[in-house]
């Protein structure tokens, strides 16, 4: 989508820190990070939400959860845990209507909230 901030970045439009990137997804920073450690996993296909996932998205989906852990080992956070968090619309606190996961974590005392 044109006026979408993260297929902006995914371009190159926009500056990202980015962690991974594949043919199918992107890793980087969070620019308001709720954790020490707070990166956003983005596929490049635009989907607003879960709500606009088809049957054909199977392999999408399962690649963007396999990379989770690849992702958390490279960050450093694999080993002591990490949250995975997919907002789902406007209610749930989705702020940018292109499907992504949260990967949170790096924290030394524990997570400060829990689901």
């Amino acid at each position: 989508m044109a006026d979408c901030i993260f297929c902006k970045i995914i371009k190159g439009e926009i500056p990202g820190k980015f962690i991974y990137r594949d043919d199918q997804l992107v890793s980087f920073y969070d620019i308001n990070p709720k954790a020490p450690i707070h990166v956003l996993i983005v596929p490049v296909k635009h989907l607003h939400s879960l709500q606009e996932i088809k049957p054909f998205d199977k392999e999408l989906l399962g690649s963007l959860l396999l990379k989770v852990n690849v992702i958390a080992k490279k960050l450093g956070i694999a080993k002591d845990g990490y949250k995975v968090v997919i907002n789902n619309g406007q209610v749930s606190g989705q702020l940018v209507f292109h499907l992504h996961m949260h990967l949170l974590g790096g924290w030394k005392e524990g997570a400060h909230w829990q689901v």
